[in-house]
């Protein structure tokens, strides 16, 4: 089995977070938004994970010279081998799978590195294919399914009026990847792009036509990190997983000084609290220091000193410095607020 993960956006909706970093590579909870992704995917399909295969931006869309070694290091954690592509010019999903054309062969799963989840799917050994969905409340603002008997009929984008509330969150199975790469190459040599750019929704059509059969992959939470609000929330869901399984994830070299920790709350190494009380739902980076303040429910980098603070719904970047009364702030790597 093998995993791609077109994830070469810019991922301008989380900015300014995305400005130095990949939204991916984005840290929550202790692990990269990516990570924990492939990590959701080999669970569900409880099979052994050959390679992983990564497509990025180049450089100068934000992707630093240290991404490569990172993701191929996430590979490595999960026993696979790690590829990376680069997509040079955003040019649509499916040319963005395209890119790691030497890695579609056999089996594998596509997931865009745009949303986490938990599922507890099996993959039916009878269907070529199947596509992750979730119900929603309002399907207007999602590409959406359509079913007959269990197996998917119809792949509609953005539907206004009400046909389907199954939104595809981005993660899809094929049984076989040489046939996917190509329909995607039929689409590329005949330059197929009715919205402009070359989308895995007219591969899908295309298969669907010649007769393959698509399953719907039900997924019971599905978490989204395109904004700061959701991806603020996306933290607290899966802290609040954690406690569940009865995880601490607060490392043992903490330092509290007159200070409290509410659980749950992710906290790295060498933080030292000094009359602060954080928690519940905080994820708080390696080596930062925060005196006398009170934080709840945020998403906070590594590297960073925060003094005098009240916040909550808050999201801070790496090596940041804060010093105020604000509560729901946002701010990226290396800012100083004070």
């Amino acid at each position: 089995m093998k995993i791609i993960v077109p994830m070469a956006g810019v991922g301008s909706r989380l900015r300014p977070h995305t400005l130095t970093i990949p939204k991916p590579l984005t840290v929550i909870a202790g692990k990269p938004i990516v990570q924990r992704l492939v990590e959701d995917i080999a669970a569900v399909v409880k099979q052994q994970i050959d390679e992983i295969a990564f497509i990025v931006g180049p450089p100068e869309k934000g992707f630093p010279a240290n991404t490569r070694e990172k993701l191929l290091n996430i590979a490595t954690q999960l026993g696979a081998k790690g590829s990376v592509y680069v997509q040079e010019e955003a040019l649509g999903t499916a040319h963005a799978i395209y890119c790691a054309k030497q890695s579609l062969t056999g089996p594998c799963v596509v997931a865009f590195a745009d949303t986490l989840f938990k599922a507890d799917f099996t993959l039916d050994s009878k269907a070529d294919g199947a596509i992750w969905v979730k119900k929603v409340e309002d399907p207007r603002a999602f590409g959406v399914v359509k079913l007959q008997d269990g197996y998917i009929t119809d792949f509609v984008e953005k539907p206004q009026e009400f046909v389907s509330d199954l939104a595809i969150i981005g993660i899809y199975y094929f049984k076989d990847g040489d046939k996917l790469l190509h329909e995607i190459n039929y689409l590329i040599d005949n330059d197929i792009r009715p919205s402009g750019e070359f989308q895995l929704t007219e591969v899908l059509e295309s298969l669907k036509e010649q007769g393959a059969k698509f399953v719907p992959g039900q997924v019971d939470v599905w978490m989204d990190c395109g904004k700061k609000d959701p991806t603020v929330d996306t933290n607290k869901q899966i802290l609040r997983f954690a406690q569940e399984k009865g995880q601490n994830l607060v490392h043992d070299s903490v330092i509290l000084e007159n200070s409290e920790i509410i659980q749950p709350c992710y906290v790295g190494s060498n933080v030292i609290l000094k009359n602060t009380k954080i928690g519940p739902f905080v994820s708080l980076g390696e080596n930062s220091i925060v005196e006398n303040s009170t934080i709840e429910n945020s998403l906070i980098q590594t590297n960073v000193l925060i003094k005098n603070a009240r916040l909550e719904n808050a999201m801070i970047g790496n090596h940041a410095k804060f010093d105020g009364n604000f509560t729901s702030v946002s701010i990226g790597d290396y800012t100083e607020l004070t």
